[in-house]
């Protein structure tokens, strides 16, 4: 209930903010008396697609701390708080990013997340069941991963990509809506049952082709966050933390919008594939074998 009530908030705050910003825009409605405005139905697009993506990654790390309920740690106490705090602080050192919040959210799956608008300016939380059914060396190589999501700008191209395909869909959606409403229902003034039936089922036909592109960075960027964390940590290193991800028996349980952002995801075969946030774990594996970053760290 406390994660749809933040789910809710979020989206609301969001349409206030975007609607707000067409009023002062003077931007006029973009389906008029006389015809559709092109040139107003893509700033409307442009706002609300591109706007609606960053506002979403302005507001990611309030948003994961409370989808999560990932407690920051602001003074380490315990060994494992300390250990935690000083290995994200050298990761990200040697990484030339500013130091990230550090944080734990209660779970019994292996998993960990990074998020945030920039890159010196993020957090990084990792779960209970991680800390404890994982060794240190592997955890390293979880963390340094995380801190390679930060360094290569995943969270803002991601945003970027989305936003611009959010900015297709709502426009192309309500041109063939328009169309649709004209041609076959011969609707002659404003938006008649045929724009609206029109547009809806466009923009989840867009909207699902568009999730395929997302998905596809989303699962690019697993290796190349691999590879940053062999850089940092060695590859033997990044190789173990996946087989140990790989042999636990857990369903990974991150909130559905946070999944993208976790280091591993369900399997996935055939077209399902297609809508996978990560790739195969023994896919991951070996290209990091193939790789040629040197087994241990220099």
């Amino acid at each position: 209930m406390r994660r749809v009530l933040y789910f809710v908030i979020t989206n609301l705050a969001i349409l206030v903010v975007l609607g707000t910003v067409l009023r002062l825009l003077g931007v006029e409605p973009y389906l008029q008396q006389q015809g559709l405005s092109y040139r107003s139905l893509l700033i409307f697009a442009a706002v609300f697609g591109m706007g609606g993506a960053f506002i979403s990654l302005a507001l990611s790390k309030w948003t994961a701390k409370r989808l999560t309920g990932a407690q920051v740690i602001t003074s380490p106490v315990s060994g494992t708080e300390i250990w935690l705090v000083k290995t994200v602080s050298e990761l990200a050192r040697a990484s030339g990013v500013g130091m990230p919040e550090v944080a734990i959210y209660s779970s019994e799956d292996k998993n960990a997340f990074a998020t945030g608008m920039r890159r010196n300016n993020s957090l990084v939380a990792v779960s209970s069941g991680l800390i404890h059914r994982m060794d240190k060396e592997e955890i390293r190589a979880v963390l340094a991963h995380e801190i390679s999501h930060i360094t290569n700008g995943d969270m803002i191209t991601l945003a970027l990509i989305q936003g611009v395909l959010n900015t297709f869909v709502i426009f192309l959606s309500r041109v063939i809506g328009y169309i649709v409403d004209r041609a076959v229902f011969k609707n002659e003034r404003g938006r008649g049952i045929g724009f609206w039936i029109t547009t809806i089922l466009t923009e989840i036909v867009l909207a699902i082709l568009a999730s395929i592109i997302v998905f596809w960075f989303s699962r690019k960027r697993e290796y190349r966050a691999d590879s940053g964390a062999a850089g940092l940590v060695g590859k033997k290193a990044m190789i173990g933390a996946l087989q140990s991800l790989k042999a636990s028996i857990q369903q990974q349980h991150l909130p559905d919008e946070m999944a993208a952002f976790g280091i591993s995801g369900s399997k996935k075969r055939g077209l399902a594939a297609l809508f996978a946030t990560h790739p195969d774990l023994d896919d991951r594996i070996r290209a990091l074998v193939e790789s040629n970053y040197p087994d241990y760290a220099s």
